[in-house]
């Protein structure tokens, strides 16, 4: 038995005297040419890898650099480039025979280009196909002469299997792959150059059991633009050699905090922000995609000239999407406040930009909830006016890029009061004139409209509105993306405030009276259309107002003053 612990403590001592002096006898660097080939062979395009340096007792070796090209379709710069690398090697092949079999890979502070190019396709889409014009290496252990080392990884870059399989793509396969302390720039390519970019730091991942045959373990860690954060978690796999964006995919999606408008994944001219919240899961068998959750925008902002909304809103949805077709359906349910309105249509992701065809409606939601929305869209009440009480009604068309969204459709809205706001006062004689007496509370008993919104604002078409104070008022009008006001509008006073008025307001009462609204929303400006106004009110009265006397008159009522 002494001779037998003995035996066994010489061997021991001579492994750990094998393990310590290798470093003096293994040209680590040698292995280089073999590993790029190998990587690149099996990603598809060219990777560099810089000097390699044995580093026994951390179990393996680290490169000084590493660079992988993009696919030159996109950008001629790199799809990542990383100052080192930490390579997992096996120690008994590597000490005695003289064979690298890679078991992990660690890249520190990576820069990572992820593009899109205008028909909606990835750059990472092509990594593992083969390359363009030649095709890929046979997957044998890499054959050596001389003093050129073996090169396979841990059943990985050229194992027997794949090798009497007679396969032409050599398998990649790694224990583990691990990216620390990332930087990952997500825009668009443009002109082979990657164009406005937004960017995600400290990015952490880590993958296990990597292989083109396996179900991958993964998470995914990342600060976003503005401050937020993002974790995903989950399975993919086994890798699609030809199209990386269709490979199996299982996990769930976090995303606290991000500010919508700088993801990346919409246009910065658009308009659109806000600050999101999401809570979801994706499903791919790389055939179809399944996507469901919540996400919740605080601060939403939905067209240039808008300003944050005060109230928050909630989107439960379900998505598929047929990868094949890139063709795909959307039902959603939106939240704010107490009230709900469904979404429901069809997406289209061949372009550079997702196409939506959607339907929404809503039906007897409270105006209390939708005013705090009311700023996202570019209109802003003036200081200390509120609508409270009455419901909307609205069935609306959306088409067009996500970000870009066009909503035509007829809005109803009844039952809601103006507070705070005198508009007789801001009617100024108009409201003389039609007999409206000053109030701070305006009763809308309905209003209706055919609307035309987009990013560069709104247009207002029929206008019909019912306020027992004032009459009924007609028109049509255009909010501005710079919430500027330009509308044409008639208004027909009540026949007994008419009445009261006396021979002019009689006059009105019947043919109406015509008003411009400019200025902004914020501070809208009522003017007579003083022509318009007195032809109608005065047969044969000149554009200036001038039929005998009464030009003086209407100079008066209007402002204006008598000569």
């Amino acid at each position: 038995m002494k001779r037998i612990l003995i035996i066994a403590g010489i061997v021991i001592g001579v492994l750990l005297v094998a393990v310590v002096m290798a470093p003096l006898f293994i040209d680590a660097d040698s292995f280089r040419p073999d590993l790029e080939k190998k990587i690149s062979d099996s990603l598809g395009r060219t990777v560099h890898v810089g000097k390699l340096e044995a580093s026994i007792l951390s179990g393996g070796a680290k490169a000084s650099d590493i660079s992988i090209s993009d696919d030159p379709a996109f950008s001629k710069d790199p799809f990542l480039q990383a100052s080192s690398v930490q390579i997992g090697l096996e120690l008994i092949p590597l000490i005695f025979s003289h064979q690298v079999k890679v078991t992990s890979l660690s890249i520190q502070s990576p820069d990572i280009a992820l593009l899109k190019n205008s028909a909606g396709k990835w750059n990472f889409s092509s990594l593992g196909a083969p390359s363009k014009g030649k095709a890929r290496a046979s997957s044998g252990t890499h054959a050596v002469t001389n003093n050129s080392p073996a090169l396979s990884t841990a059943g990985t870059f050229g194992d027997a299997q794949s090798k009497n399989s007679g396969s032409s793509a050599p398998e990649l396969s790694v224990d583990k792959f691990e990216i620390v302390n990332g930087t990952l720039r997500v825009g668009q390519s443009a002109s082979h150059a990657a164009g406005r970019e937004s960017v995600y730091k400290n990015v952490r991942l880590l993958a296990r059991n990597i292989s083109e045959t396996t179900v991958m373990p993964f998470t995914l860690l990342a600060d976003t633009p503005g401050g937020g954060s993002l974790d995903v978690e989950g399975t993919a796999g086994p890798l699609n050699a030809e199209d990386s964006s269709r490979t199996p995919l299982d996990a769930k999606l976090t995303l606290e905090h991000a500010d919508l408008a700088r993801t990346g994944f919409f246009d910065a001219n658009s308009g659109l922000a806000g600050i999101v919240d999401f809570d979801g899961k994706v499903k791919s068998d790389g055939h179809k995609l399944h996507s469901e959750g919540r996400a919740k925008a605080n601060n939403l902002k939905l067209m240039k000239g808008g300003a944050p909304s005060s109230q928050p809103v909630s989107l439960d949805y379900k998505s598929d999407f047929a990868l094949e077709s890139e063709t795909g359906t959307l039902s959603a349910q939106a939240h704010t406040g107490g009230s709900t309105a469904t979404v429901n249509g069809t997406l289209d992701g061949h372009g550079e930009k997702t196409l939506a065809h959607l339907k929404v409606l809503a039906q007897k939601m409270a105006m209390n909830d939708i005013e705090g929305l009311l700023p996202a869209f570019g209109v802003t009440l003036p200081s200390g006016a509120s609508l409270q009480g009455g419901t909307i009604n609205a069935d609306l068309a959306a088409a067009g890029p996500l970000d870009r969204l066009v909503i035509t459709g007829p809005v109803n809205i009844s039952g809601t009061k103006l507070t705070g706001y005198d508009l007789s006062s801001k009617l100024g004689a108009m409201a003389a004139l039609a007999g409206i007496r000053p109030s701070s509370e305006t009763l809308i008993q309905t209003l209706s409209s055919a609307l035309h919104v987009s990013p560069e604002g709104i247009n207002a078409d029929n206008i019909l509105l019912d306020v027992p104070s004032l009459g009924q008022i007609t028109g049509a009008g255009v909010v501005g993306s710079n919430n500027s006001l330009d509308f044409k509008m008639n208004m027909k006073p009540m026949a007994a405030m008419a009445q009261m008025a006396g021979g002019l307001g009689a006059l009105a009462g019947n043919k109406g009276i015509p008003f411009l609204i400019e200025g902004t929303t914020a501070n809208p400006i009522f003017r007579p259309a003083m022509g318009s106004t007195i032809k109608s009110l005065i047969p044969g009265a000149n554009d200036n107002g001038n039929q005998g006397g009464l030009g003086g008159v209407l100079g008066g009522l209007f402002g204006k003053k008598k000569k």
